[in-house]
């Protein structure tokens, strides 16, 4: 019998298919063509090696037998033996694909032991990132043609999407995750043709949805998810390439604290207009008070702070241990950042009224521009901004996370900052310069 591959890879999911990175991940948004993708690449995996031990996984078992058991049974008939019983199909060159599924998070545990050469994690998102990472201590081989890999194929959005962004998208990595190890293939429905002549009408539904929405499935938006907080959030409105400040400029600071936790430091300028820009940030763990100090005075050199809001829990008496926070029993974190040089009050903590402060400042404006924007190498302000959750006790609060640049930022826009005396520079304006705000207050500055 002959194997009957229907169908031809487009560009993208020939970059798929040729990529050889550890891990490699496809897709974005909806009607890339994905599911096929994989399927075409573990086959050919299958048939061009020899005993190889593959894995592929939806999460849950009716997504696994409609997108893949059921097209693969049909493709591979006569060609692959399929073991119903093991959900296992054998190719003649001694090679096999198990399928399996993790409904329940402990699903993954089935997989303990187990060695796989390739293993395929159909809509990534929909795993947490614990069940990835214990999929990669199964990703292994003990000799053999070919070295292990993990291909991924994902949408915005779900529990995973966090893990899946900062891997292919944001590429942040951790301490023993080499960058090199990672490929992200954008996919889109533009890219697949077979279906836009299939079903044209498709990209009409799509072009349909909620602007949120279709950001996500139709531009493969992966600052745009399902239970997000700030969906207002757009890299190309919110984010800007980093320019000289004007020395006029109002400058202040902004501080979530944190030893174990990441301790956040941003820097604010306010333009003439009232417009804020975060310019500069520091993201750090396990440093002592005095250290975080030491590093915020050092980056501040030859700018004038005008003030530095911190988290009110740090005039709190917590009896610091010098190993942790580097003073001694009684004293409060405020007291230590004194004692190295750092002044800082105590922020406006005010939490459901901080995040709309915050909305107010990411709002578009009549003169299509926000008030709030932020330079480009604010990678964990970016990173982390987009993918705070709505609170499922409150939906007027955002829910815990790692949201310490979001927290410094609200700090620092609930300081009510206000526009700067000096006109901004000679450059493309970003406002109207005939329709200006009415200043606020300050609490804080009062120059």
């Amino acid at each position: 019998m002959r194997l009957v591959l229907t169908g031809v890879p487009n560009p993208r999911q020939k970059e798929f298919f040729l990529s050889r990175a550890r891990h490699t991940a496809y897709g974005g948004a909806r009607g890339g063509g994905k599911s096929w993708a994989m399927r075409r690449k573990l086959v050919l995996l299958a048939l061009n090696y020899h005993d190889l031990n593959i894995l592929l996984l939806r999460r849950t078992l009716p997504e696994l037998r409609e997108n893949h058991l059921l097209p693969l049974q049909r493709e591979l008939y006569g060609v692959a033996a399929y073991n119903s019983t093991e959900r296992v199909f054998r190719f003649p060159t001694g090679s096999r694909i198990k399928l399996g599924y993790c409904d329940a998070a402990s699903d993954i545990y089935q997989y303990q032991g187990q060695e796989y050469a390739v293993i395929g994690m159909e809509e990534a998102t929909h795993f947490t990132e614990e069940q990835q990472q214990f999929l990669t201590t199964c990703n292994r081989v003990s000799g053999g043609e070919l070295s292990p890999r993990m291909y991924y194929t994902c949408n915005p959005g779900n529990v995973g999407h966090a893990w899946v962004k900062r891997l292919f998208i944001d590429r942040v990595y951790n301490e023993n995750e080499d960058p090199c190890d990672y490929a992200f293939i954008p996919a889109r429905i533009w890219d697949n043709t077979a279906l836009l002549n299939a079903d044209p009408g498709y990209v009409r539904q799509l072009m349909a949805l909620p602007e949120d929405m279709r950001r996500a499935h139709l531009e493969g938006d992966w600052d745009v998810h399902a239970g997000q907080y700030f969906r207002e959030f757009s890299r190309e409105r919110h984010v800007c390439a980093p320019f000289e400040l004007p020395r006029g400029w109002k400058r202040f600071r902004s501080m979530d604290w944190g030893y174990n936790d990441p301790c956040c430091v941003l820097w604010h300028a306010v333009d003439g207009e009232g417009r804020v820009y975060t310019y500069r940030e520091l993201y750090i763990r396990q440093t002592r008070a005095d250290e975080v100090a030491k590093r915020v005075l050092e980056l501040s050199q030859g700018e004038d702070a005008a003030y530095t809001v911190a988290s009110p829990d740090m005039w709190s008496s917590r009896g610091a241990t010098l190993s942790a926070k580097g003073g001694f029993d009684g004293e409060t974190l405020a007291e230590l950042f004194c004692k190295a040089g750092m002044s800082v009050i105590p922020a406006d903590n005010t939490r459901v009224a901080g995040w709309q402060r915050v909305r107010q400042f990411m709002a578009i404006r009549p003169d299509g521009e926000p008030m709030w924007r932020c330079f480009s190498d604010c990678t964990n302000l970016i990173r982390t901004l987009p993918l705070m959750q709505y609170d499922s006790h409150n939906r007027e609060d955002a829910a815990d996370g790692e949201d310490h640049a979001p927290e410094a930022l609200r700090y620092g826009l609930m300081s009510r900052p206000t526009p700067s005396c000096t006109a901004p520079p000679v450059r493309k304006p970003l406002y109207d310069p005939f329709s200006k705000p009415t200043p606020q207050k300050s609490g804080y500055l009062s120059t």
